[in-house]
């Protein structure tokens, strides 16, 4: 047999490479709610992401929750980020089968219509 034959059926025998499917957010969520969530595919190379945000302002402790797909390089990093007027620091973690991202977020005990009017009251400001 040919060289070229020999490569060629051995393409054959090689696994499909499938892409992953994870679930993302409409919309960040502000706990205790989990986020509206749908499946989509990601990108050739990328992960399903789950990442947690913790923001104090005062008295008030504010939780958002997000859900996508991510670049390994992303994934098991903690930082932080500025917005709706507060500091939050956050936490990414990854896995990498279908659908794996889906599991609730753990709720808190603060309100969360509390923490929504604390929020529209300090955009207003």
């Amino acid at each position: 047999m040919s060289h070229q034959f020999h490569h060629l059926l051995l393409l054959c025998f090689l696994p499909a490479v499938a892409p992953l499917f994870c679930y993302t957010c409409v919309f960040p969520a502000i706990s205790p709610l989990d986020c509206i969530r749908f499946p989509i595919k990601c990108p050739p190379g990328q992960l399903c992401l789950s990442s947690r945000a913790v923001g104090h302002k005062g008295d008030f402790r504010v939780v958002l929750y997000e859900k996508s797909c991510v670049l390994p390089v992303l994934c098991g990093v903690t930082g932080e980020k500025y917005t709706m007027g507060i500091n939050f620091t956050f936490t990414n973690e990854c896995c990498n089968t279908h659908l794996c991202n889906k599991a609730p977020t753990p709720g808190t005990s603060y309100w969360t219509g509390t923490l929504l009017m604390l929020l529209v009251s300090y955009s207003m400001w």
